[in-house]
């Protein structure tokens, strides 16, 4: 339980620095939309990849060559799901969720029950946009990668100044 062998030590002292050196340059290749959180596919993917790393490094029955093929085949297949959804709209609406809108000058009940999300998040959000109140809220939305817009209906908050040195 506490220790197998040296030989299971120097294993993953050898493939986990090769391992990871795979893993960065199929990402480097593959471009910064891999590791987006643009959407729920997304996550799934960067997961996978972490999964997939994480057997390479802890697994005797997985060598290195079918490690850096599974990674290289879970970018190749997002690349296809991203370029087949820009082509194919039913192939996007299958695998993207789209942004909803939980709250315009009061809480829409209805799809924030559908989101899960709470009146509590949204108030968190509006304080984290720097918002003290929802009165300056015009809006709330749920991004694609679950993340809560604000839209504000005030304007920024002013500089007390008004030379522009506010907050330095």
């Amino acid at each position: 339980m506490w220790f197998d062998s040296w030989s299971d030590l120097g294993r993953i002292l050898v493939v986990g620095p090769l391992a990871y050196v795979a893993l960065v340059a199929v990402l480097r290749l593959s471009g910064a939309r891999t590791l987006s959180k643009l959407n729920a596919f997304d996550l799934v993917v960067t997961v996978a990849l972490g999964s997939t790393l994480a057997t390479v490094l802890l697994s005797a029955d997985v060598s290195l060559a079918e490690g850096v093929l599974g990674l290289a085949l879970l970018v190749l297949l997002q690349f296809v799901v991203s370029r087949t959804s820009l082509r194919w709209p039913a192939v996007e609406r299958a695998v993207k969720s789209e942004p909803v809108l939980l709250y315009r000058g009061g809480f829409l009940e209805v799809p924030m029950r559908r989101a899960r999300v709470t009146e509590g998040e949204i108030r968190q959000a509006a304080r984290g946009s720097g918002r003290a109140s929802l009165e300056d809220v015009e809006a709330v939305v749920l991004e694609t990668d679950g993340t809560l817009s604000v839209l504000s209906s005030a304007p920024d908050l002013p500089d007390p100044g008004g030379d522009g040195t506010a907050g330095r």
